[in-house]
């Protein structure tokens, strides 16, 4: 009797501790006590596959490409990541239960906030989009803050990633909408970790760095501004288009695996250009985002930002799985992000 409830009393602590590994991505050493090599674990994390959820997620042609692993490695690797990592079906009814727990992050706008049915959505990608001097850079360095607020306030209680590829990222900016939340300014500095991007290359690299720093603390924030800037440069004319949409697309796809892995809010800005033909004539010039399809099916909820009067800017839902098209009206201040004051 004593041995049956030693046997229980451990299957309990077991099954404890099982849940509580369960929280947040499994780190790539784990698939070492499936029968895996930690030389191979190790080639897998160089290749920037940190989480077993990496791994399993990955395609298999992608994995053979990993200098020094076989065919008969790949197989044995992947049964490893799918044991560990749930790829099956799941009930409607479970996937909603996980949505309810889904954080939003605040815009430091109570009316932005409502067009976004709380704010900025963890575990996938929004864009923003619009003319220079539209807000999207000063919104992006607002959120930097707000994800670090309590949950309760709003926040991710996280730190924020940033790649800047326009050079555009202002530290004082941080300090002054710190105050205006009551956070300490140096913390909120220290808490956000800045890469500025030089090619397209280097910024698909430095999501491989990302990945490596998320899994050792938590990150509720990625920020690309913008993500479309180095490509108008590193690409040109019609000859490179097709090796442009490649690369891009790409890229996306780490960015969704970034959200997919660590459950972070991804948000991208992008560019725009003016559609000159007829109707400009009449209607002024249209603008729409870059890149194409590819961009437009990539990210998971489209917001356009214009100009308004004065400092005002106006914000509408493009498109988004869930959020009805709407606009909404705020104000960029020296405290960032704010509502408009009538």
């Amino acid at each position: 009797m004593t041995t049956m409830e030693q046997r229980r009393n451990q299957n309990a602590v077991q099954q404890q501790d099982d849940e509580e590994i369960q929280h947040g991505p499994f780190p790539v050493e784990q698939l070492q006590a499936a029968g895996i090599a930690s030389v191979d674990v190790k080639k897998l994390r160089d290749a920037g596959l940190c989480t077993v959820e990496g791994v399993a997620y990955t395609a298999r042609k992608d994995l053979l490409q990993i200098k020094g692993i076989s065919d008969a490695k790949v197989d044995k690797i992947v049964e490893a990541a799918s044991k560990l990592v749930p790829l099956g079906f799941t009930s409607a009814t479970q996937l909603h239960a996980q949505r309810q727990e889904i954080i939003q992050i605040t815009s430091g706008s109570r009316e932005l906030d409502k067009v976004l049915e709380g704010g900025i959505e963890t575990g996938s990608i929004t864009e923003l989009y619009g003319e220079f001097r539209s807000g999207k850079t000063q919104l992006c360095h607002t959120l930097c803050v707000t994800c670090q607020l309590p949950m309760d306030q709003g926040g991710g209680e996280g730190k924020a990633m940033y790649i800047d590829a326009e050079g555009t990222f202002r530290p004082q900016r941080l300090l002054q909408i710190a105050d205006r939340f009551g956070l300490n300014g140096a913390d909120v500095l220290e808490n956000v970790a800045y890469a500025r991007a030089y090619n397209t290359d280097h910024q698909s690299r430095l999501l491989l760095e990302a990945a490596s720093m998320m899994v050792e603390t938590r990150f509720a924030l990625m920020i690309v501004d913008s993500a479309t800037a180095l490509y108008r440069t590193d690409f040109s004319g019609r000859g490179e288009l097709s090796a442009r949409q490649m690369h891009l697309a790409k890229f996306l796809r780490s960015l969704q695996k970034l959200a997919d892995e660590f459950g972070v809010a991804v948000v991208i800005t992008n560019q725009v250009v003016a559609q000159v033909d007829g109707s400009a004539v009449f209607a002024g010039p249209q603008f729409k985002p870059i890149g194409g399809n590819i961009m437009a099916h990539a990210t998971t909820t489209r917001l356009a930002m214009r100009k308004g009067r004065g400092e005002e800017r106006i914000c509408k839902v493009i498109s988004s799985p869930c959020l009805p098209e709407a606009e909404a009206r705020f104000q960029v201040t020296t405290e960032g992000v704010t509502d408009c004051k009538d």
